[in-house]
């Protein structure tokens, strides 16, 4: 290498000081075309997520859900559909409507009685199942409080367009328009609809989902629970009966 540098040193008329900097600035310059490789490489080959960054988590039934962490808190991406309680006991599955309209105790149901809706939309829960010292989430899990639900809103950054970030995009499930919905962080929001404490009955799936706090409100009969529809972005905090039957999303602890 000594020699090669003299040897264009001789060719250009350089002095052996001149040789001695150009050989520094060379060197610089090879290091300097490996890193830049190095780099572009590393961009053309985006980091494969590890095995470990994908969270899930088993109900009691043996149902699987995946879960996304959103801002500080780690959410699961679809509707609960266990049928027994943490401890095992199992849930009272309640088909009769005026049955469901006076009950005071823990029940889920179905989508119009349907099973195989659960699914993809999972099942209803009244407030009393939501609330029972049995356990309705996974271990290590819970159904959030309305502090939760307010600090997932904050991290959105307010409710005005927070549903839109919730739902899942596309007009498949939800009804024609799905204003604003992007799903930017995997929760996947889904119109299960709900079920109604007035008659008992399931409606307005494919145009309304709502989600269960676990937070009595002002009165000892309401819960605050939070919707989101197909035709606004918002996402909408409000009173439930804790008769009704609405979503259960949960929260790891």
């Amino acid at each position: 290498m000594e020699l090669f540098f003299r040897y264009i040193a001789k060719l250009l008329k350089l002095n052996t000081k001149a040789v001695f900097h150009y050989r520094i600035v060379s060197r610089i310059m090879f290091y300097f075309i490996i890193l830049f490789i190095s780099c572009s490489k590393e961009d053309d080959n985006p980091v494969t997520p590890k095995p470990e960054d994908k969270i899930t988590v088993t109900d009691i039934d043996g149902n699987l859900y995946s879960a996304v962490t959103i801002g500080s808190q780690v959410w699961t991406t679809c509707n609960l559909k266990v049928t027994h309680y943490r401890n095992g006991d199992p849930i009272p599955n309640v088909t009769e409507d005026m049955v469901w309209h006076n009950l005071h105790s823990g029940a889920y149901c179905n989508y119009n009685n349907d099973p195989t809706y659960s699914s993809t939309y999972g099942r209803f829960y009244n407030w009393f199942a939501v609330t029972d010292s049995r356990g309705l989430a996974p271990q290590g899990w819970h159904v959030p409080t309305d502090e939760e639900w307010q600090t997932l809103i904050t991290f959105l950054g307010g409710s005005e367009d927070g549903g839109g970030y919730l739902k899942q995009t596309g007009t498949a499930l939800w009804a024609a328009p799905n204003t604003g919905a992007g799903n930017e962080f995997g929760f996947n929001a889904l119109p299960a609809g709900y079920r109604t404490f007035q008659t008992g009955k399931t409606i307005q799936m494919g145009y309304l989902a709502i989600f269960w706090s676990a937070t009595i409100a002002e009165w000892d009969y309401y819960a605050w629970q939070y919707g989101i529809t197909h035709s606004q972005s918002t996402i909408n905090r409000n009173y439930g009966d804790t008769s009704a039957g609405y979503s259960v999303r949960c929260v790891r602890d």
